[in-house]
């Protein structure tokens, strides 16, 4: 019984919340306006005693030709923004490794990734290049919060089982595997932030010359 009660308090709650809403739309505003016009007409005498339609059907124009509820759009962080959040990030994952033990060449590689994203996002010019460019941004994130923690947690584990039922290919190789491949993305990433600024300057090149010849 008390959740019946409960249920129909929200109900009726969610129902005066749309009605609240409706009064202080738009096409109500307009409907309302509409309608205040037309009982104006009655009085004057318009329409005789058919002046209540006279005021519903101004109502109902009035609803229609009003402008529609526009809906603001989604604000999403911007860059400098963003790129925060994945420093912050960065640093829970260098926590995170600083706990783990992993075999030397592994290590090793793990070192010099994250060696490589230390560099891209400390600030300065580097990480404003980054900044500018959403899709290496996402790139980063991906492998700082997902990919890197997935290959040495995988590891951890099947190192435990490779222990009880030894054979095939080593736990050791796929996690070096793993972190070359992500090494080699953030290249990718470096190199494209790389040729943007090539860009940049032979375009700020260009822009000089030919201000210098006019």
């Amino acid at each position: 019984m008390a959740t019946s009660r409960a249920s129909g308090g929200a109900a009726g709650r969610a129902l005066g919340a749309r009605l609240l809403t409706y009064l202080e739309s738009k096409k109500n505003l307009a409907g309302s306006a509409c309608g205040v016009a037309g009982l104006g007409l009655g009085l004057a005498g318009v329409g005789g005693s058919y002046w209540p339609v006279v005021v519903a059907g101004l109502y109902g124009a009035g609803v229609l030709i009003a402008p529609p509820e526009t809906v603001a759009p989604p604000l999403y962080p911007d860059a400098a923004e963003q790129l925060g959040v994945v420093r912050e990030d960065f640093g829970r994952l260098r926590e995170y490794l600083a706990e783990v033990e992993l075999p030397p060449a592994a290590g090793g590689k793990l070192a010099e990734l994250v060696e490589l994203y230390a560099a891209l996002l400390d600030p300065g010019w580097v990480a404003d290049a980054l900044a500018a460019d959403p899709e290496s941004v996402h790139s980063l994130s991906r492998a700082i919060r997902l990919d890197v923690p997935e290959c040495v947690d995988t590891y951890n584990r099947t190192r435990w089982w490779t222990r009880l039922t030894p054979g095939g290919e080593s736990p050791e190789r796929h996690l070096e595997r793993q972190l070359t491949v992500l090494y080699d993305e953030a290249e990718r990433v470096t190199a494209g932030l790389r040729e943007a600024e090539a860009r940049r300057q032979q375009t700020h090149t260009t822009y000089l010359e030919e201000r210098g010849r006019s």
